[in-house]
């Protein structure tokens, strides 16, 4: 097989995946991309393409194989110098040396190149791994282009590469590394195009950065370059840089920095008004990164240089992998897309099967308004998909009259910084108000009241609070008596059985929530009778009954308080877990970790996603906040039991307050708070029940699912029995006919993966791609504010926690976090304080941490990234501030 290949015998595309769950195939065919690497294939591709690519070839990775025979890649901390080392001293093979030179000869004589690296796991539509291999630029001669092959393949192990790769995900054994070499371009001008804006994520709005010289000025960010901004065909913005730095080539080889200074000469080489390309090169520019973007299907970040002719030229393109794809299924206009996975505290994607669940949950919410789907699996029409999360479309309500009402009022409570975004978006005229009559929402709140039975829910909340309290306890029986299923029930009976439950989950659990609005609607009466703010009663919100998520932590402190500490105090929880399953720890513990796991083992942490696991099936994070609990002295002020206490003596202060309060404003006034408050405290906690009861669903299903798993692993359908949360129930009923899903399992598997290192998701997404909070800019620096949850204030050592999964907290840290849901609330009965990224002062988040008294932020921008574990800092969870220690800085 030739060690060298043109660029024009490479053709890479293979087509893109239909596959339902994973979003876009690399793209490229596997051989291919094995032998050449990502940065050959797509300048093989676009010179097929027709494009202008300035001519080369590239030297293949069985070169590399060959050169790297030998080479120790033993784990460790000098893995990365050992590889260089290795790769610059090696002599170059007999055959790899003979074929360089030969098709460098073919080029031309002595013609200047450049050679550039291309990696097998670079440049690809999920990891473009941009910069992290070397590049060298007018090399001159045969032995000066040998010896840049060389470098290319030692830059395969660069720290940088290495942390990049271990960051990704991606394994040093199986990377290889091909060599483009390519006729240099003499460049005028050069720089890079995003064909879609790499800040807002907006698509089809092309940014072009551009300096004289070889695009290497602006591409390793040595120059401030114009900057150009282009939508619909024109010119948007026109931004001069100062392009005080060019790169230019050097006769015989090599390349010189030069120090650029304004002279007569830019006006005669057309660099006037301070810009180095004119709008009809930008649109030019434009038009050339659309052929490209069509050409993949996908946003592309593309190099570009122009010659001294004006020819312009594609010297690389690569995908932009930064950008957040794209909601689907699309429908026409803009639309306004909210996170479902950030409104519910779950940053990391869903499964397939975790996708089908919530469509039929989400159905069963749609027809109580009148709007199910033909098909409950297919979702509601409100209901999309985008990077594996879900995201509701907000346009129908954005763009209508009472929809803006609500939202406006309602959106604050459970997420701030959503709210704030969309007050804003309702004065972008491409999304003003289409529906002005009220008569379609108030059709479709009575259509939901009555079947609900919302006024005598209410009526009873009022009346009859031990009525009330008792529906709320039947609906979870009813619950339970619906997943009742035989031992012996088939495959297909489950899969129905799933589809019923799951179908008929909302209607049921929702008809809970008019009593505990009511509960709050007479907070509110209360306050007004006192004279008060609503905010002024927050004490008479702490320590309320009957939440099964205070009540599951405080049974979990009550647990800590009775096992042997000797195993917790010494093991890791990964070591705990493992006793815990082998019937290995000491008998209390045994006993009352099988009991608590038996009440509440169908909860964790992302439990509304089905495919994910339950603490019964891993308990390494209970385990863990057990073994936490136990740094915490049970007969101190800081116990969760005396917290709680505590709590219920401060909300019963607070009752009496404003009581006399409303006394003093009339006698009759004191009792309709007392008995006010009351109900409001009674009926709280069932806040919490609905989702207690739907992920006790949910995990029932999860269960019974894992049988038909076990069915498809049988018939040879899948590898193991966990992989059916990895199919959608529509697949899963049509693999108990048979088949072979294994390689469609890895592939999902795969995507999933890369996508739970995403960390950014944006809350709020236009239909163009548009981030609106990215239009906002950046925070002020050293300004660190949110949304006050919680009252109080306390200086603590602050611990980032990005997955509460065998998190350490000691007591009295403030935990820092981008969201929560119940599996982290174990973690709240020692800490200090909480800052959230994600929340409102009615999300989870807040109202446990006001339940537990301890100050809260919620709705912080990138509170993860700019506090640090170990930094000290003060939470003012009445201000909404979170300040650094004097003479410190938050980042």
């Amino acid at each position: 097989m030739s060690l060298t290949r043109d660029f024009s015998e490479i053709s890479a595309i293979t087509g893109v995946s239909g596959v339902s769950g994973v979003s876009r195939a690399s793209g490229f065919d596997a051989a291919t991309l094995a032998d050449v690497g990502g940065k050959a294939a797509n300048l093989g591709e676009l010179t097929r393409a027709g494009l202008p690519v300035p001519p080369g070839w590239v030297l293949t990775t069985d070169a590399y194989r060959q050169a790297a025979d030998g080479l120790d890649l033993t784990p460790g901390d000098g893995l990365a110098e050992r590889a260089r080392r290795h790769l610059l001293q090696a002599t170059v093979p007999g055959p790899v040396r003979e074929a360089i030179v030969k098709a460098y000869a073919g080029l031309g004589a002595d013609v200047p190149v450049a050679v550039r690296s291309s990696a097998t796991a670079e440049d690809l539509p999920f990891a473009s791994f941009a910069g992290q291999q070397d590049t060298f630029l007018n090399v001159v001669g045969a032995e000066a282009v040998l010896e840049a092959v060389r470098r290319c393949w030692a830059s395969l192990w660069t720290d940088r590469a290495v942390a990049y790769r271990e960051a990704e995900g991606i394994g040093h054994a199986g990377v290889r590394l091909a060599v483009v070499v390519q006729v240099m371009v003499d460049a005028r001008v050069a720089g890079v195009l995003f064909t879609a804006d790499p800040v807002t994520g907006r698509r089809h709005q092309a940014v072009v950065d551009a300096a004289p010289g070889l695009g290497e000025a602006v591409v390793s960010g040595a120059v401030n370059p114009d900057r150009f901004v282009v939508l619909g065909g024109e010119v948007r913005e026109r931004h001069a840089g100062d392009k005080r730095l060019s790169v230019r080539p050097l006769p015989g080889g090599g390349v010189e920095h030069v120090e650029r200074v304004e002279s007569v000469g830019d006006a005669e080489r057309g660099e006037t008004g301070g810009l180095c390309l004119t709008d009809a090169q930008v649109l030019d520019l434009a038009a050339l990164g659309a052929r490209v973007e069509d050409h993949y299907g996908a946003p592309q970040d593309i190099e570009w240089a122009i010659d001294p002719d004006g020819t312009l030229w594609l010297t690389q393109a690569r995908p932009i992998t930064t950008l957040y794809p794209l909601p689907e299924p699309a429908r026409p206009g803009l639309r306004v897309h909210l996170s479902l996975n950030v409104a519910q505290g779950v940053m990391g994607p869903f499964t397939p099967m975790g996708v089908s669940a919530f469509n039929l949950v989400s159905s069963g919410a749609a027809s109580l308004f009148g709007h199910g789907p033909a098909d409950p699996l297919d979702g509601p029409a409100f209901l999309g998909e985008a990077g594996q999360r879900l995201w509701i479309d907000l346009t129908t309500p954005v763009r209508s009259r009472m929809g803006r009402a609500v939202l406006t009022r309602l959106m604050p409570l459970g997420e701030a910084r959503a709210a704030a975004v969309v007050r804003e978006l309702v004065h972008d005229p491409r999304l003003s108000v289409v529906q002005t009559s009220r008569r379609p929402f108030l059709r479709g709140l009575r259509r939901f009241a009555r079947r609900v039975h919302a006024p005598a829910r209410v009526r009873d909340a009022l009346l009859n609070p031990a009525r009330a309290l008792a529906h709320a306890a039947r609906v979870g029986e009813a619950l339970d008596r619906r997943l009742d299923l035989p031992a012996a029930a088939t495959p297909a009976q489950r899969l129905d059985h799933a589809e019923r439950v799951l179908g008929g989950l909302f209607p049921a659990i929702v008809s809970v929530m008019p009593i505990v609005i009511t509960g709050y609607a007479l907070l509110g009466l209360a306050a007004r009778l006192a004279g008060l703010r609503v905010g002024d009663l927050q004490d008479v919100l702490r320590a309320v009954p009957n939440n099964p998520t205070t009540e599951m932590d405080l049974e979990l402190w009550d647990l800590a308080t009775r096992i042997e500490p000797e195993p917790f105090r010494e093991a890791s929880a990964a070591e705990l877990a493992r006793r815990y399953r082998a019937g290995e720890l000491p008998p209390r513990a045994q006993r009352g970790i099988a009991a608590f796991l038996d009440k509440y083992g169908h909860r964790g942490v992302a439990e509304i996603d089905l495919g994910v696991p339950r603490w019964s099936d891993d308990p390494t994070h209970i385990l863990g906040v057990l073994a936490n609990y136990l740094r915490i002295d049970a007969g101190s002020d800081l116990a969760p039991a005396a917290l709680f206490a505590k709590g219920a003596r401060a909300a019963r202060a607070e009752t009496d307050r404003a009581a006399a309060l409303a006394a003093a404003k009339g006698r009759w006034r004191a009792p309709v708070v007392r008995l006010a408050l009351g109900r409001t405290r009674a009926y709280a906690g069932l806040r919490e029940l609905p989702k207690f009861y739907a992920v006790r669903s949910i995990a029932a299903v999860r269960h019974s699912l894992r049988a038909v798993g076990d069915h498809l692993v049988r018939t040879g359908v899948l590898d193991t029995a966990d992989d059916v949360y990895f199919l959608r129930l529509e697949e899963a009923r049509s693999a108990l006919a048979g088949g072979d899903l294994r390689d469609l399992v890895r592939e999902r598997r795969a995507a999933y993966e890369r996508e739970s290192r995403r960390r950014h998701v944006p809350r709020i997404m236009l239909s163009d791609g548009t981030e609106p909070e990215a239009l906002a800019g950046p925070a002020p620096e050293g300004a660190l504010t949110g949304t006050p949850a919680s009252a109080g204030t306390v200086t603590g050592v602050a611990r980032v926690v990005l997955d509460p999964t065998g998190a350490h907290l000691e007591p009295g840290e403030i935990l820092v976090c981008p969201s929560t849901d119940p599996g982290w609330t174990p973690l709240f009965l020692t800490a200090g304080g909480l800052v959230m990224e994600m929340g409102g002062a009615m999300s989870h988040g807040a109202v446990v941490a006001r339940e537990y008294g301890i100050p809260a932020v919620v709705g912080v921008p990138d509170a993860t990234s700019r506090i640090t574990t170990g930094q000290e800092i003060t939470v003012d969870g009445a201000a909404g501030t979170v300040t650094a220690r004097s003479g410190d800085e938050l980042r």
